[in-house]
Formats: C-alpha cells, sequence, structure tokens
C-alpha cells in the first residue's frame, strides 16, 4: 500500500468547501485572540500606573474577544467532524470498502487494561479516531489513545499533581484465530526510554518466574517476554515470527510492545503526533495532505502481513 496518497475530485470538492470554513475560523481566532491581548495590554498597563480608566477598557475590550472564542468553539468542532467523516472516511474507503472511521468511539478503557500492554494503571484516560477493517481472513481495529497516570507531592505550597503519560498512541488489535490457554506479553526491554513509566507500578503479576527464555538474540537485547504458559509462549513466538516482530520494531518510531490474550494480538505504538485531525492554520489545498494518516493505515496494514496473520496456522477451538 502506497503512502503518497492521491485525493479523488469528489474529496477535493469537499476540501475545497472546508477550506472556506478553516479560513473563517483562522480570521475569527485572531480577532479574538488580538482583541484580549490588546485588552490584557491595555488592563496591565493601567494596573501599572494606577489608571483606572485604562485598565476598566482593558477589561472591557477582553469580554468580546473571549465571546469571539467561545462561538467559534462549534464551528471549529463542525469542521473537525466534516474533516474526520468526509474526507478521511472517504479516503478510507477508497482505499478498502471494509474500511470504516468512527471519530467518537476507540479502544475501551476496560480493554486497554485487560491487555496487559502495560503495567501502569491510568489515572485519566481518553481514546478516538476508531477505525475498523478486514485484511484477507483477518479483522482488526485501531484508534489512538491517550493514557496518563499522576503523581502527588506534598509541597511547601500545597499538593502538587503531575501527570505522566503511560501512552500517548495507537493500540492495534487483530483476531490471531488462536484461543490462547495463557498470557503472553512482549515488553521494551529499554528501562531509560521514555516509556519507562510503563514499569513504574507493577498492575499485574508477572515476575521473574514468568520470563520466558528466547533464542533469538536480536529479540530478547529489545524485549523481555513475560507468560503464564511458557511452551505457549514459545509456540507463539516462533524463530519466524520474532523475526518479524524485531523488523517491526525497527520501523516504528518508538519502541512497540505486544501481548496475546485470548484470541487477540495487541500493539501499542508511542507516537508524537495526533493523526486524522485537519490543519487549522494551514491550508488544506495541498496534494500531500493525507500522506501522513494514510502512512498509518499502511504500517497497520503491513503489522497483518508482516506477522503473517492471515495465514490461519492454527484453528479456534
Amino acid at each position: 500500500m502506497s503512502t503518497n496518497f492521491t485525493i479523488s475530485s469528489a474529496v477535493e470538492n469537499i476540501l475545497v468547501e472546508l477550506e472556506v470554513q478553516r479560513k473563517k475560523i483562522v480570521s475569527s481566532k485572531m480577532q479574538g485572540w488580538s482583541s484580549i491581548i490588546l485588552g490584557v495590554i491595555c488592563f496591565g498597563i493601567g494596573c501599572v500606573l494606577s489608571q483606572v480608566i485604562l485598565a476598566i477598557v482593558g477589561f472591557v475590550i477582553v469580554i468580546p474577544g473571549a465571546i469571539i472564542l467561545f462561538r467559534i468553539s462549534d464551528d471549529v468542532a463542525q469542521y473537525k467532524s466534516r474533516f474526520k467523516q468526509e474526507v478521511v472516511g472517504a479516503a478510507l474507503s477508497s482505499v478498502d470498502k471494509t474500511l470504516t472511521l468512527d471519530p467518537n468511539r476507540g479502544i475501551l478503557e476496560s480493554e486497554f487494561r485487560s491487555s496487559q500492554l502495560f503495567t501502569t494503571s491510568p489515572d485519566r484516560y481518553s481514546t478516538e479516531d476508531l477505525i475498523r477493517g478486514t485484511i484477507g481472513k483477518t479483522s482488526f481495529y485501531f484508534a489512538e489513545v491517550h493514557a496518563e497516570y499522576k503523581t502527588e507531592v506534598q509541597t511547601k505550597s500545597g499538593r502538587q499533581v503531575t501527570w505522566h503519560d503511560i501512552l500517548k498512541g495507537i493500540v492495534f488489535t487483530a483476531d490471531f484465530n488462536k484461543n490462547f490457554n495463557g498470557v503472553t506479553v512482549v515488553r521494551p526491554k529499554d528501562f531509560g526510554s521514555k516509556i519507562g513509566a510503563w514499569f513504574s507500578k507493577n498492575v499485574y503479576s508477572f515476575g521473574d518466574k514468568n520470563v520466558v527464555e528466547l533464542e533469538n538474540e536480536d529479540f530478547s537485547k529489545n524485549f523481555v517476554t513475560y507468560s503464564n504458559d511458557q511452551i505457549e509462549a514459545r509456540y507463539i513466538l516462533t524463530p519466524a515470527m520474532m523475526e518479524k516482530i524485531n523488523d517491526l520494531n525497527q520501523r516504528s518510531a518508538n519502541a512497540i510492545s505486544l501481548s496475546f490474550i485470548d484470541t487477540r494480538m495487541y500493539i501499542a505504538f508511542p507516537l508524537d503526533k495526533n493523526y486524522f485531525e485537519p490543519p487549522v492554520f494551514k491550508t488544506l489545498l495541498k496534494p500531500d495532505l493525507l500522506d501522513d494518516d494514510m502512512s498509518v493505515l499502511a504500517f497497520m496494514y503491513d503489522i497483518v502481513r508482516e506477522l503473517d496473520l492471515n495465514t490461519r496456522i492454527w484453528t479456534k477451538q
């Protein structure tokens, strides 16, 4: 699947409409923020110079700016919704008729927890942009997830709360066509990376006795594997599978994490940007507009091919 995505003429027409809407939003935002900034400056100068009238004028100027920004929020929401439904949705359908996008749904928090990809339980959780599809015999879905945990420290000025990312990225899951008896989890071995926080609070009972020793040196350098069924873990992680996971990890910008639970395989990809979102301060009318979004989709397709999930070597019992 090519990452240089060609936008259809029908989608181009929608983008022309949305570009007009985008420019109105930008104009209103500029007007609103200009009013607020000017008002704050006047208010600040008035306070410093003890000019009550100037301070009042500044306060009055801020109000219409705030109102403009408040009113434009509905237009921004509609703009984003149309882009996802009519542009990204149409683009996905043109690639594969089985693909669907639901901007308001994602990976349920309960499923996120039960995937056991993470050793930290989230205190704050959000998810969006659920994409479903089928490649050959393999059904899959993935969504953007932002899961965080908090730490609290007592300081002289009071209790300070700090939020830390567990995952900001994508969780992908696919039908593995196998009823697993146990749970097998493959996590990054690099404790020094920014995903080291995954190991900060041990939610599950995996310990040293659950570590699976595997005979792939490169794989063991990148990952640590846990399972409560050692035989099944080795059955899943064949030499060919470990090579493919290594290749997948090298192609990902950040270290991936995997789990095999019930009948499904889960993979977590930390990402540094939010996908499937329309630009607000940049034009929509550019040929490479959807290339990044489609590259994510292509990567998910490659997972099914790389891991050979369409080869039904097992049968569900």
